[in-house]
């Protein structure tokens, strides 16, 4: 019996429940009605006309995607857009995000999982009660640009930006993606330091101005960790199903 979306789609929201996603957010089985048969399958950060390009290529059914190929709603569909080529060439989508961000084994286990946390607790729950943030302790306390050395090593950045505090690092609190607003938190609980994927001139002013380590590591780089984990564990449910990492996913920004 073939593998059908809506079975990946259930699959998913067992262990990172749609209906549980922040408010704003628009998760779920976005292109299809779920009856479309999985041979192959792509896991992509994002849903662009790229990926959907691979998705053609490899004879992929199904694009499973961390962040929402339609988030705001469309007036219009133009060819060349990523909700028009998926229409076009019968490609499912399902997109997982802060439901995914936020569950266990989900993004941010991933970043503590990357950064070889231990004694992971939550940062700060969110009202669905899922973890919004986490907080772990360093192996090795490590001087704030050691730390920041290690995060851009173990997250295969390309680059990052970061503040320098005054004091070793033990305790990390961490968001993946734009998590940055939770900055005063991860100082109110004892973290160290904070990393995140995107922070504002006036947070970076404000840590800079507390002595507090503050590690901007790029929204995509601490949300790639979990496409691969996510790809075994479906794999490992599916093993019918050819789970493939898209190989032209990248961070759309370049470092000089």
């Amino acid at each position: 019996m073939m593998t059908k979306a809506l079975d990946v789609y259930q699959y998913i929201d067992s262990f990172a429940p749609f209906s549980r996603a922040m408010d704003f957010d628009n998760p779920g089985l976005l292109v299809g009605n779920g009856s479309e048969e999985v041979s192959t399958a792509i896991l992509a950060l994002d849903i662009t006309p790229d990926v959907i390009e691979e998705a053609k290529q490899k004879g992929a059914q199904l694009i499973i995607s961390h962040h929402p190929v339609i988030f705001t709603p469309l007036k219009k569909l133009i060819p060349g857009t990523a909700p028009y080529e998926l229409v076009r060439n019968g490609i499912a989508a399902i997109c997982a995000h802060t439901n995914l961000d936020m569950a266990h084994g989900g993004v941010n286990d991933c970043l503590a999982d990357r950064l070889e946390l231990t004694n992971v607790r939550t940062l700060k729950e969110y009202a669905s009660g899922l973890r919004e943030a986490l907080m772990g302790d360093l192996k090795t306390p490590m001087d704030p640009f050691e730390f920041a050395k290690f995060v851009k090593e173990s997250l295969h950045a390309d680059g990052l930006r970061y503040t320098k505090g005054d004091k070793p690092i033990r305790t990390v609190g961490l968001c993946s993606g734009g998590g940055i607003d939770l900055l005063e938190t991860a100082m109110q609980m004892g973290c160290d330091a904070f990393v995140t994927g995107e922070s504002k001139h006036n947070f970076l002013v404000e840590a800079d101005s507390y002595h507090y380590t503050l590690v901007d590591a790029g929204h995509f780089f601490t949300e790639d960790v979990v496409i691969e984990p996510l790809r075994r564990k479906l794999e490992t449910r599916f093993p019918e199903v050819c789970w493939i990492k898209s190989v032209v996913m990248k961070s759309p920004a370049f470092y000089l």
